[in-house]
């Protein structure tokens, strides 16, 4: 060999070697500071701008890369603040970004992460900070700030719901546990949101308006989406215990690790109420939820969720109008109750191909069962006929019945990526097969004719009702998303529905027991279309048309001798909305104006005989301006107003010979906020105070429009202090103690109210034992 090469050798071992030494290889793990949770697809970049490395983050949070003469990086994820680190870095905690126009929402494309400004529709979102720092121990504490949504507390986590309708009991909203139907279509229950485990949701989404493109039937008036908590990138253990002065007592518990491909998750609490400010008002609650996610690989993942729920409440009687004058509350009887137990599973399977493509299939199981000796099923047996008193006064009617349900679902959906035009196409089958049943039977109630108390019941072998329902629901949904202009974003999406109800009656006709056996099919087609366009890059505009519909409940099918022929009602949704960021970090408004029409409405019309059938013969009209103003004037303090103001009215409605048509929608208020306060300061890490005022406005009391409730004012203070890993709180509820109802209602010359808590201090410690498990960073 000659010198030459011999020289030539040394020089390249030489320079690859000092090239060796140069070159760091960079590898991390990017997690959400607050929830702990690894954050996917962050991106990672060198800042030195003569080295052109960079990756991203796989499912795990995890990274790593080859970097030359890099000493720095930058992290950035949509939805959090962008982060300068080490390359030596090996656990990276990004903070959600503040701002709400750069929020993170999964609720409006099927479960991908965009930033709520990129969506033409009204949504909000409760994220984790929020919900740690509010504390709430019934769901409509927090609801109730989104702009535009009044859940109605009616005890012991039982509710009404009010988004872009009256506060009402109907199916007009859809409730969801990530993405997936809490119950089947056909079997709405206003009370479904007292079935969630809110131990295990780490934030909350609502869409105003309808979605049933997306998300099929009862997505009308919103949809509210729990958000639930995926395993920790590190360990993590928190207990909590709370309570308050009118007899609430709470215990939970949350924890989660990942150890190589393996994650879990579990999650619950127990909640109890004894002798509280109501008579015969007690109730206990046990949920629990265990997850346990598998990482085949980068590409493939398989997540299991599995929850329980236990739930048992007293049903105590209205408070009418004399109650609630004279302040003096009596139950008439000690026996009524409402018990639910509840299994959700799902199991959902990803499988990311590429860049550009990702497939999602879910199979679910749900068994609900609903027991009741319901207060409003007692009838007295005195009663007035024809202008004569006639009956036994020692005598009442009720009944026990109990409804229940087991679901199969099975979900697909497909998104596919392109580089044309940023568009995005995205497309599904479910298919949902829910057998059901429904019993009910005769109680003979003993009334004391002096004290007029009903003190105790006999069971009969008297059979009400008697009848088992299979509850079919085929789907396929698209949803297509484009940017023909840099600025502009169109989104187009379409859904098919087809119900089939088999309706087996195991009583013999009559008027009480329900119809004859039948089969019904009920088919729909929803669609959508809207757009967002950014005027810059702090203020941007959107539009969108929607359809919703609701196919008819089984009640409202079987109830009679006869099956009425009912159609879906369906809502036709017009909408316009924008959002600006008017001082950079300080100042940010949105809002939204629409108009709701709804039509083929279910209502009981009253037949030439005397008799009533349902039919589709009701029409509403639904509009309003939404708004929400987020501001931080100083560092350490923060302020936000979200409002509305809505008009609901009945434009063609007239049930049981009584005709409303151009009356307001009873229980219906014009209008409607929540302002809070937040005071986080500097020189005392940790420490936060907060002060929120919701004012719900008068509104009519009854359909005929003859009364009006005054609406009401509430006010609660809120502190708390975190130091290290123990949070403390104190959460001084109704701090003025005022006196009200949240819902009051007048039937014929009847008046109800449901009697606001008064003022009560909620004081509750939660232990975070994590620090026990971590590792050093």
């Amino acid at each position: 060999m000659s010198v030459l090469s011999r020289l030539f050798i040394l020089i390249s071992i030489i320079f690859y070697g000092v090239q060796g030494q140069a070159q760091v290889i960079a590898t991390g793990k990017i997690i959400d500071a607050i929830t702990k949770e690894p954050i996917p697809g962050a991106t990672i970049h060198c800042i030195d701008n003569a080295c052109m490395c960079g990756c991203t983050t796989n499912a795990s949070g995890e990274f790593q890369m080859k970097c030359r003469d890099c000493q720095k990086l930058n992290v950035t994820s949509i939805g959090y603040k962008p982060m300068e680190i080490l390359t030596s870095a090996q656990l990276v905690y990004l903070v959600p970004a503040s701002n709400t126009m750069n929020e993170v929402v999964v609720s409006a494309t099927r479960g991908d992460a965009i930033k709520r400004s990129q969506a033409p529709i009204a949504i909000s979102k409760i994220d984790t900070r929020l919900l740690q720092d509010t504390r709430a121990i019934t769901v409509d504490q927090v609801l109730n700030k989104i702009s535009g949504v009044n859940m109605v507390n009616l005890g012991n986590e039982q509710h009404q719901m009010s988004i872009r309708q009256p506060m009402t009991t109907k199916s007009l909203f859809l409730y969801l546990e990530d993405g997936i139907p809490v119950r089947t279509t056909g079997l709405f229950n206003h009370n479904a949101v007292l079935e969630m485990n809110m131990a295990a949701v780490k934030s909350v989404e609502v869409i105003k308006g309808p979605s049933s493109s997306l998300y099929g039937s009862e997505a009308i008036g919103g949809v509210v989406n729990f958000i639930t908590i995926a395993p920790t990138a590190i360990p993590v253990l928190k207990l909590s215990l709370q309570g308050n002065n009118i007899g609430y007592k709470r215990a939970e518990i949350q924890s989660s690790l990942t150890q190589g491909k393996w994650g879990f998750a579990i999650s619950g609490y127990y909640a109890d109420k004894r002798n509280g400010f109501m008579e015969y008002s007690d109730f206990h609650k046990a949920t629990f939820t265990a997850r346990a996610d598998y990482s085949f690989s980068n590409k493939t993942s398989l997540s299991n969720s599995l929850t329980f729920l236990d739930y048992y409440s007293d049903m105590p009687s209205g408070v009418d109008s004399t109650m609630f004058t004279t302040h003096k509350f009596i139950n008439p009887q000690t026996f009524t109750y409402r018990k639910v137990n509840a299994t959700r599973f799902r199991s959902s399977l990803t499988q990311t191909w590429n860049d550009h493509s990702k497939t999602t299939v879910n199979l679910i199981y749900r068994e609900n069962s609903i027991g009741q000796n319901p207060n409003y099923r007692i009838k007295d047996d005195y009663k007035k006929v024809n202008g004569v008193y006639k009956g036994d006064k020692s005598l009442a009617h009720g009944e026990i019945n109990v409804s229940s349900f087991h679901s199969y679902a099975f979900i697909a959906q497909h998104k596919h990526s392109f580089d044309w035009k940023k568009a995005v196409l995205l497309g599904g089958i479910s298919m949902d097969l829910s057998p059901s049943g429904y019993n009910a039977a005769y109680i003979r109630i003993k009334k004391d004719t002096i004290s007029k108390k009903y003190t105790g019941y006999q069971s009969t072998d008297s059979i009400l009702t008697n009848y088992t329902t299979r509850i079919n629901n085929y789907a396929a949904f698209t949803n297509f998303e484009v940017s023909p202009l840099e600025r502009l974003r169109i989104v187009a999406s379409l859904r098919f529905d087809l119900f089939h109800y088999g309706f087996n009656n195991s009583l013999k006709p009559s008027a009480f027991s329900g119809s004859t056996d039948t089969i019904n099919y009920f088919k729909r087609f929803s669609p959508k279309v809207g757009f967002t366009y950014s005027l810059s890059s702090k203020t941007g505009i959107y539009a969108n048309y929607s359809q919703g519909f609701v196919p008819p409940q089984v009640t409202e099918m079987y109830t009679g001798v006869k099956v009425p022929t009912l159609h879906p009602s369906v809502f036709y949704n017009y909408e316009i909305g924008g959002w600006a960021e008017i001082i950079k970090n300080k100042l940010s408004a949105d809002i939204s104006i629409y108009q709701l029409e709804g039509t083929n409405e279910v209502i009981s019309v009253k037949l030439d005989d005397g008799s009533s059938e349902n039919q589709n013969a009701g029409r509403t009209q639904h509009r309003g301006i939404e708004f929400g103003i987020s501001a931080t004037p100083l560092k350490d303090l923060s302020f936000k107003i979200s409002g509305a103001y809505s008009h609901h009215y009945f434009l063609d409605f007239v049930e049981k010979g009584n005709k409303y048509n151009g009356n307001e929608m009873n229980n219906a208020p014009r209008w409607m906020h929540n302002a809070e306060i937040w005071y986080k300061p500097s020189f005392a890490n940790g420490l936060r105070i907060g002060g929120e005022w919701q004012r719900i406005g008068n509104y009519f009391m009854d359909a005929r429009n003859t009364e009006k409730y005054q609406g009401y004012n509430v006010f609660n203070i809120r502190v708390g202090y975190k130091i290290k890993d123990l949070d403390i709180w104190v959460n001084i509820m109704n701090a003025t103690n005022n006196y009200y109802s949240y819902i009051s209602t007048k039937t014929g010359s009847v008046y109800s109210y449901t009697l606001a808590e008064p003022r009560n201090f909620n004081i509750g410690a939660s232990y975070d034992l994590a620090n026990l498990f971590k590792s050093n960073k």
